[in-house]
């Protein structure tokens, strides 16, 4: 690896162009490819002054290390994706997978990265997108190629390594994310059914400290609801391997469905207008919730 690594990333969204922001401000050169990507990341990019390439093949051939960080649904594709382009271009790769996915799933795309030729990290991010100067963000690092990563701490990130086992760190991931948006899901949904049975008042009274706390978290939820349903579902994917029960998670993702379905769910983060407190929010869902029970079945049969 160069004495200062070259870095890809796919896709320069909200987490990713926030890391992509960091390092660059540090020195480095950060290269994404951008073929199918929305405007709004482009403009994302742009911000960071992360480098658009033509395709994939130049991606991986520029980039020494390359972070994938997507919704979950599109981590194994991007895997799939980034193989073809190393095959294509017998070059050598560092592949950080820091999606939020099950232990499971980011060893069989471990597999398929491995077969290509590029050696694979498992990431577990925790905490909100990093800003240059602010030690809130942790990126966890597990696999046999784990220690490489840790060349970014040279350059504004924290990265800790956790063992040798790819999965560990996305293990991490899941539990973590399990009781944070986890719990966000279960007061949202507990807090619109006390906003449609006219219980709000009583509930804030009930509960105190912890309502702060929702005051907090839930109106920062909606723009982000759409990336959280297979969070969610990866989550229960990671419990159902353990014999553990899976069905909270999977309420969860339909609640957060259910966000990403309202009027709440249009926006970004750079744009709010709608939902900027928990009485907001709450409101707009219980409307919702109107709307949908005029349709020929509930929320949970619907999206099964």
């Amino acid at each position: 690896m160069n004495p200062q690594p070259t870095i890809g990333i796919i896709s320069p969204g909200d987490m990713g162009h926030a890391i992509g922001a960091v390092l660059r401000q540090h020195g480095l050169r950060i290269l994404t490819n951008l073929q199918d990507r929305s405007t709004r990341t482009a403009a994302l990019a742009a911000q960071a002054g992360i480098i658009d390439v033509a395709d994939d093949q130049t991606l991986v051939y520029e980039a020494d290390i390359l972070l994938s960080v997507l919704v979950p649904a599109q981590a194994t594709a991007c895997a799939e994706r980034v193989a073809a382009a190393v095959r294509a271009t017998h070059t050598t790769l560092l592949f950080a997978d820091c999606n939020a996915i099950s232990p499971r799933t980011v060893q069989s795309i471990e597999y398929v990265l491995r077969e290509a030729g590029a050696d694979v990290v498992d990431v577990g991010i925790i905490g909100s997108p990093p800003q240059a100067g602010r030690a809130e963000t942790r990126l966890y690092v597990s696999g046999p190629a784990a220690e490489r990563l840790k060349v970014l701490n040279e350059y504004g990130l924290e990265i800790r390594a956790m063992g040798p086992t790819v999965g560990q760190a996305s293990g991490l991931k899941m539990c973590y994310a399990s009781v944070t948006k986890g719990l966000t899901a279960l007061a949202s949904e507990a807090l619109t059914a006390g906003q449609a049975l006219g219980l709000t008042d009583e509930l804030r009274d009930s509960q105190g400290a912890l309502f702060q706390w929702f005051e907090r978290q839930i109106p920062r939820m909606p723009p982000k609801a759409y990336r959280w349903v297979g969070e969610m579902e990866e989550i229960a994917r990671t419990f159902a391997d353990l014999d553990l029960p899976p069905q909270m998670l999977e309420g969860a993702a339909a609640l957060y469905r259910l966000v990403e379905r309202t009027e709440l769910g249009s926006e970004t983060p750079e744009e709010r207008h709608l939902g900027q407190t928990l009485e907001e929010v709450t409101a707009i869902l219980a409307a919702a919730l109107k709307k949908e029970a005029d349709q020929p079945s509930g929320i949970y049969e619907r999206e099964a």
